[in-house]
């Protein structure tokens, strides 16, 4: 999926010369490629540059559009023929060089010196409370309420008879209509994603977006982090308690229920109409299919098949975990005789 560009500025293509000079990198391949996008190597289309890093075993399918490939000597020997690359120890760090080298997000220089910037768009019937922000190319739709002090980021899109709580922020997200934030949710953060750079543990800037459809409610202070360059979606109806987490590229199907204190990890991805108890928490890139319920405290490590209960921590079928849990007590408390 392309940067967009309502959220972050381009600052002009690179070619693969500009990108080695500016990383670092050694370059493989032509020095006068433009570059003109970012991606993951998996999504990838022509002009993009992504990056492959870890031990070199089985990578993701790499896009047969993408331009070119950050990577580390282990993975050179997943580069498909065409597409040129640039070695280094650090790719998903020279990466992130290239995207800061290439794009401005908005909201990190917009400062919000006008409450209500001339460059929004609000609709003459919705509600703005005192002390709530709204920044440059923001949308607000028809009787949609913005709460005191919250903040709507430059470009983010909000839809129709929608509730944003007192002290919420929004940035780079496009919300549906009659979605409802309560207060102090934040939907739009950069996610936990950290890298190896040259100086240690580095923050990896987020490219991407939030997507909330209709009828989407996020609870009291939950956060629901964007993309790095994919989008993080949550489904149509689908309801997310009060301190709940969901990280970067999760995708959330229609009416799925999470309750308070979930965590849902990097990259999962939940089928329609799941529940998830309180405190359940995800592994990264799990899949959970459609209507699988998962026990209160749950902590899950590897997908599920739809219509599935389980529960426990590693989480298993709902019957497996019970006879374990009786045994268990069983066999800790044998009766006395004698």
């Amino acid at each position: 999926m392309p940067v967009d560009p309502r959220f972050y500025a381009p600052l002009g293509a690179l070619t693969l010369k500009d990108l080695a000079d500016h990383t670092g990198a050694e370059l493989h391949g032509d020095e006068s490629v433009q570059i003109t996008g970012l991606s993951s190597a998996g999504t990838g289309r022509r002009g993009d540059i992504g990056f492959l890093d870890g031990d070199g075993k089985a990578p993701v399918d790499i896009s047969s559009d993408i331009s070119a490939l950050f990577v580390n000597a282990a993975n050179v020997q997943h580069v498909p023929g065409h597409v040129a690359y640039l070695v280094t120890s650090v790719p998903r760090y020279a990466h992130s060089a290239a995207a800061s080298a290439m794009y401005q997000p908005l909201h990190l220089v917009w400062h919000g010196s006008e409450a209500i910037s001339a460059e929004a768009s609000v609709h003459e019937e919705a509600i703005i409370a005192p002390g709530a922000v709204i920044g440059p190319g923001a949308v607000i739709g028809e009787k949609t309420v913005i709460g005191a002090n919250a903040i709507i980021g430059p470009g983010v899109q909000i839809g129709r008879n929608c509730s944003i709580g007192p002290g919420a922020s929004v940035y780079c997200a496009l919300l549906g209509d009659h979605v409802k934030l309560l207060a102090g949710a934040r939907v739009g953060e950069t996610g936990f994603g950290v890298m190896p750079g040259p100086k240690g543990a580095e923050d990896a800037p987020h490219y991407g977006r939030v997507i909330l459809q209709d009828h989407v409610t996020i609870g009291a202070n939950s956060c629901i982090d964007r993309g790095v360059f994919d989008d993080t979606i949550v489904g149509e109806r689908t309801k997310i308690d009060n301190l709940c987490q969901i990280a970067h590229n999760v995708v959330l199907g229609r009416s799925v229920l999470v309750a308070a204190f979930g965590g849902i990890s990097g990259s999962v991805q939940v089928g329609d109409g799941a529940m998830l108890g309180g405190r359940v928490g995800i592994a990264d890139h799990v899949k959970v299919g459609e209507g699988v319920s998962l026990a209160a405290s749950a902590g899950l490590f590897r997908d599920i098949e739809p219509g599935e209960t389980w529960g426990g921590t590693p989480a298993k079928p709902i019957r497996q975990w019970m006879r374990e849990v009786a045994w268990l007590q069983k066999n800790a408390n044998p009766k006395k005789t004698g």
